[in-house]
Parts: structure tokens; C-alpha cells; sequence
């Protein structure tokens, strides 16, 4: 039976996927980890407190628990990591690099790194961004993942780690509040539609952006995960992609929902971020390897949003 470590587990990706991983592989199994403490309505699960930097205690947990997988997703997000720079790179690389380490030296047989659509850059082209593509990211999250990305070929080629990756889109949640990236409105804006019936969005109405509701995501992640290991061709990390659209027309959406919503703009730091990003993504090597296909477009992944948030009250 796989023994399963989710570094970062309270996050917004972490808190869903290990509730995932516990359903596949019973809560015995899994071990959530996260600096952070643990979310009240997943007291039933094994929960370590881990700072990733603290490689005695990763090795601990390793060793004590007899881990054979591990999901490294503790990071620092985009605009966050403008705001601490030195910090958002140190943990985002050195911590990344504790985990290949420990990996490695305690015979970890699979392991998870997400990447991000921030990895790649201006210079990258913008519509159907290919898997292969030229990549200069202009922010500190993104340079962190497209180094982290590099890392994880590299123990996979020296070292025979059997790492894994996915560069997520925007990921849209209603359960978790996602933790201070550039496509954190398309999650906001649902809260406050339903809340005060507007939103001030501080990206630019035509800014085109990838994203993906979690479910898929969550099944991206297993479905890589699962596949067996010839059938993995991409060890830096693989696209993925759902729906892309803009903050106009997905403002269009939740009023087919809710007529009386408005929402206006006002751009900030943000939206240079946004700017660098890709518009649409190409994973056809996703559906070619491990046969990777979304379930979620906007309208559902609209409804869904509503309706959980609803349900939440």
C-alpha cells in the first residue's frame, strides 16, 4: 500500500487534493503536512506541523510514516512573492530542493511538483502556448517554477527520482481562499457577487487568462500521477489547460446567474503580471501521454461556483 505525504496541505490545491488522495487511499495512508494548522473540518486526518525548510523534521516524517509518495505544493504565489522576494525564492527553491534531497535519500518511488503557466514569459507566444516554448518569467514565482521545473529533470535524469509535474492555470475554488496570485478574481468575484452584487477587479476587462476549476485539476494531478512511468515523455512539467477567459466575460456569466451584478475596474500591480502570461494553453502532449481531457468549461464551472458558495452559508 503507497504511503502518501501533501506538503502544504491547508492550501487552496492542498486542502482538496489530499481529501482526494485520503478517498483513493484511505485516511491511514495519508499524511498531510503544512505550516499552517489544520483546518477544522479535516480533524480526522493524520496532520504533521512541517516548515519544508526544516529538513530534520521532513526526514522524520518520511522515515516515521514509511512514505512512498510524496506531493511537494507548499509555495508562495505570484503577487505575494513580489512583496517578498528573497523569501518567496527561498522557499520556493531551497525548499523544493530539501524535498528532492530527502526523496532521494529515503527511497521516495513518486513524486509531485506543480509547476505554473507563470513560468513562462513576454517573449513566449500568447495564444495556444506550446509545451516546448521559449520561457523568460518576469516574476520571482515564476522564475522559482521554471527553476523548480529544471530541478526536477535534472534527479529524475542523475538521481532516477520518478518526478512528476503539471503547470496549473488559474485554479478556481470556493472551499479554500486562494493564497495571493494574479488570477486570485476569478475566485473574489464570485464571493462578492453573491455578497454585495459588485465587484472592483484589478485586472483590465479584456485580459485573457487560463484557468481551471479544481475538480480538474485535482484529476490532472492524479491522472499523471497514475500513469504508468514510460508513458511520463515530459520531466520538466507538462501544459495542461481547461477554459480561458477574460474577467468581462466571465462577469457575463455569473449575471445570466444573478442580473443585478456589476463590476467595475481598477487596474494595479497585478495586471503587468497578467500581461506576461499566456491567453490559451496547448496540452496536446497531456492528451497524447496519459489521455488528460477537462470536465469543467465556464458555464458549469460558473454554476458549480454558485452554487457551492451558496451551499457554504
Amino acid at each position: 500500500m503507497e504511503k502518501i505525504l501533501v506538503i502544504g496541505s491547508e492550501g487552496q490545491l492542498g486542502s482538496e487534493l489530499s481529501l482526494a488522495l485520503c478517498q483513493k487511499y484511505g485516511l491511514e495512508n495519508v499524511v498531510c503536512a503544512d505550516i499552517r494548522n489544520q483546518q477544522e473540518d479535516n480533524v480526522s486526518r493524520i496532520f504533521e506541523r512541517l516548515d519544508v525548510m526544516n529538513v530534520e523534521k521532513l526526514d522524520w516524517i518520511l522515515k516515521e510514516y514509511d512514505i512512498t509518495q510524496v506531493y511537494h505544493l507548499a509555495a508562495m504565489l505570484s503577487a505575494k512573492g513580489e512583496k517578498y522576494r528573497k523569501f518567496a525564492w527561498s522557499l520556493n527553491v531551497d525548499g523544493l530542493l530539501n524535498v528532492l534531497d530527502s526523496s532521494v535519500k529515503h527511497g521516495i518511488t513518486k513524486m509531485y511538483f506543480p509547476s505554473s503557466i507563470a513560468a513562462f514569459g513576454n517573449e513566449t507566444p500568447k495564444n495556444l502556448t506550446p509545451q516546448n516554448s521559449y520561457m523568460n518569467p518576469n516574476t520571482v514565482y515564476g522564475i522559482s517554477k521554471l527553476t523548480g521545473e529544471l530541478w526536477c529533470q535534472y534527479y529524475f535524469e542523475q538521481f532516477g527520482l520518478d518526478v512528476r509535474s503539471l503547470r496549473y492555470p488559474g485554479i478556481l475554488s470556493y472551499k479554500t481562499p486562494p493564497g495571493g496570485g494574479t488570477t486570485d478574481y476569478a475566485v473574489e468575484i464570485f464571493f462578492e457577487a453573491l455578497k454585495t452584487n459588485r465587484y472592483t477587479c484589478f485586472l483590465d476587462p479584456n485580459t485573457e487568462l487560463p484557468m481551471m476549476y479544481i475538480d480538474d485539476a485535482i484529476k490532472a494531478t492524479l491522472m499523471l500521477m497514475d500513469a504508468p512511468k514510460q508513458d511520463i515523455k515530459i520531466r520538466t512539467s507538462y501544459n495542461i489547460a481547461a477554459i480561458s477567459f477574460t474577467p468581462n466575460e466571465l462577469a457575463q456569466a455569473i449575471k445570466k446567474h444573478l442580473p443585478d451584478f456589476e463590476i467595475d475596474y481598477k487596474t494595479d500591480h497585478r495586471q503587468l503580471i497578467a500581461n506576461s502570461w499566456p491567453k490559451s494553453i496547448d496540452d496536446q502532449q497531456a492528451h497524447t501521454d496519459w489521455q488528460w481531457k477537462p470536465d469543467f468549461y465556464l458555464q458549469k464551472m460558473v454554476e458549480t461556483m454558485i452554487d457551492g458558495i451558496k451551499n457554504l452559508e
